[in-house]
């Protein structure tokens, strides 16, 4: 997420300047992460095509929002405006979320050739045998909670630090894993742009 940093105090995550000549400095910005494989790469299972519509097209369009919402929380921070910063919140959010998810999501993807569609290992694949059962079970929990998500939204496979256990979870829309407490290690995005070719 953005590091917005201000000279002043912080205010609800926020950094605000309050005293009069103190400036802000500028506001991160955030590009479209290059995949590590070809759009082609993962076919048949995904095409190249929607690989590259998911990416450059639906992705791009969460970095964009996501920058643009950031500068306009910078102006309204300036203004000391709070009316505008609380609207710009849902924003920052949705684009925020999205280009977040998205980077964990390409990360899960690989080709058959770097190991792509093998079952997990080590301690993961311990985990989820003691957890769930076999992995066969994780994934019918998984496919069941994805199936379970009306409108868009993920379902993932994560982390709870603090009780050392995996979860199967969903967050509407682009919410993120990590507004659960959860650390991702599996995000499947449900969103009709993530399949709609195929």
């Amino acid at each position: 997420m953005a590091v917005v940093a201000f000279a002043g105090r912080k205010v609800g995550g926020i950094g605000v300047a309050f005293k009069k000549g103190l400036q802000c400095r500028e506001i991160q910005s955030f590009s479209l992460p290059e995949l590590p494989y070809e759009y082609s790469a993962l076919e048949p299972v995904i095409s190249g095509e929607i690989m590259s519509l998911h990416h450059q097209k639906h992705h791009q369009a969460y970095v964009t929002n996501y920058n643009k919402a950031l500068e306009q929380l910078e102006e309204a921070s300036a203004k000391l405006n709070a009316e505008a910063i609380v609207s710009l919140q849902s924003a920052i959010n949705f684009n925020g979320g999205g280009h977040i998810n998205h980077s964990i999501f390409w990360k899960n993807l690989a080709p058959v050739k770097e190991g792509g569609g093998e079952p997990p290992k080590g301690a993961l694949a311990k985990a989820i045998d003691t957890q769930f059962g076999s992995l066969n079970a994780v994934i019918e929990k998984i496919n069941a909670g994805g199936a379970a998500v009306q409108g868009s939204g993920w379902v993932w496979l994560g982390l709870n630090k603090g009780l050392k256990s995996l979860t199967v979870e969903t967050t509407q829309n682009q919410d993120p894993l990590v507004t659960k407490g959860l650390l991702p290690l599996l995000g499947i995005d449900v969103w009709e742009h993530a399949y709609y070719l195929q």
